[in-house]
């Protein structure tokens, strides 16, 4: 396998944003309500082999489900077709409600040829980005639901070039704007009217990375090609910015806000915690570190946000996946558990404090975090291989791996 898998899109596995109308249990967009991998659900420890609720097919992709209101979404690649769907099914029997193709713009990948970004729910419209760069709007309540409301081919409109791996960010929404990092001329950012589409302003000229932006105060945090961006939410003007070239172009972690900083990675640079506050220090390294490079998972941080939890690994032969627990304030690596997944896993932070994890090779395990060792609680065998961040919802953990979507009922305290 190339080495070059480490950017396979997590990416996506990568961006949504924090939907200000989510209903409580709903998993609105890339990693969760708040967009930091984080959940107020209890689960409790199992001791039978979990098996899945319902088990459906779909196309080929590496975005992950979000969850509306008993309905979970899932954006994948049309089977057959140069086109790209989105399929809205229940909840609780994963029936299909609707599904809606969009055509796109011819798009392969050896790495696979779906989508990567998450989609994005707010109020009663859902948004999609494409892996050839279309971004569509769909209605999702109505007698018009499932209908598409609006798209439109950003990387034609901004003079943009495809990444390797595909367009890979998660939307984020800002009041009425739609920000996508794209990566054209003088559009490192975008921000799309909602309503319509049309564009309310861009920003900054740099090529886009497979990172997805956050919100922080004021101001939206994006990684382009050169570095970390702070740039103001209702217009777009930089406002700060600290440099992290990735050898290989193939950043795709998404920033982590934490009450003491921003941690950042990527493939090749290692890790960056840096200052958050106002004024001059803003975007400050505060540590550095080089075996903190995050392929494309995003770190999770605890709950009092003293530590990050963290899976990191090797560019070159043989993969390996290594969690990690380190301190926030330091960046010290208090300890490492190795053949935690090949390439990949994705982290998610319960309301009690322990963390669910899922593998690349399809492991759910529940663990118990702490600054002196990893205590697991429970495992079991969730799916195929899999990329892609889980949705968890009323204890219904969905996600989906190479061939399937699926949905698994944990128990719940």
């Amino acid at each position: 396998m190339k080495c070059r898998v480490c950017g396979w899109i997590g990416l996506a596995i990568l961006v949504s944003g924090i939907p200000s109308q989510a209903k409580a249990g709903d998993w609105p967009g890339w990693l969760g309500p708040r967009r930091d991998g984080s959940s107020p659900e209890v689960i409790v420890p199992w001791s039978m082999e979990l098996s899945p609720l319902w088990k459906i097919r779909v196309g080929e992709g590496h975005s992950s489900p979000v969850i509306h209101q008993g309905k979970a979404y899932l954006h994948f690649k049309t089977p057959g077709k140069e086109a790209e769907t989105l399929l809205c099914v229940s909840l609780k029997g994963g029936k299909t409600v609707w599904e809606s193709p969009v055509e796109r713009n011819s798009f392969a990948n050896s790495f696979g040829n779906g989508p990567r970004a998450t989609p994005l729910i707010q109020g009663d419209r859902i948004y999609t980005f494409g892996a050839s760069g279309q971004v569509a709007c769909h209605s999702i309540s109505g007698s018009s639901e499932g209908k598409v409301i609006w798209k439109r081919d950003l990387l034609k409109a901004f003079d943009g070039k495809n990444l390797f791996f595909g367009a890979s960010a998660s939307p984020l929404i800002s009041g009425n704007a739609l920000l996508i990092p794209v990566g054209g001329k003088d559009a490192a950012m975008v921000a799309l009217d909602t309503k319509d589409g049309n564009t309310l302003w861009q920003s900054m000229d740099d090529r886009a990375t497979y990172a997805s932006p956050v919100i922080m105060d004021n101001k939206a945090l994006f990684l382009s090609q050169k570095g970390l961006q702070a740039i103001r939410l209702d217009d777009g003007k930089p406002l700060g910015h600290f440099p992290l070239v990735d050898k290989l172009n193939e950043s795709a972690t998404t920033p982590l806000e934490t009450p003491h900083g921003i941690f950042v990675s990527s493939v090749t640079y290692g890790g960056a915690f840096v200052n958050k506050g106002q004024g001059p220090d803003f975007l400050k390294p505060l540590w550095k570190s080089p075996i903190l490079s995050c392929y494309f998972s995003t770190p999770v941080a605890s709950a009092s946000g003293d530590e990050l939890y963290m899976v990191t690994g090797s560019i070159f032969p043989p993969p390996s996946s290594t969690l990690r627990c380190v301190d926030t304030q330091t960046g010290k690596v208090l300890w490492s558990r190795p053949k935690s997944g090949k390439y990949h896993a994705a982290l998610l932070r319960l309301g009690d404090g322990n963390m669910l994890l899922v593998d690349d090779y399809g492991l759910l395990r529940l663990f118990k975090p702490s600054r002196e060792k990893f205590q697991e609680l429970a495992v079991s065998k969730l799916c195929g291989a899999t990329w892609a961040h889980p949705a968890l919802s009323g204890g219904t953990l969905v996600i989906r791996d190479e061939q399937s979507l699926l949905a698994v009922q944990l128990p719940t305290k």
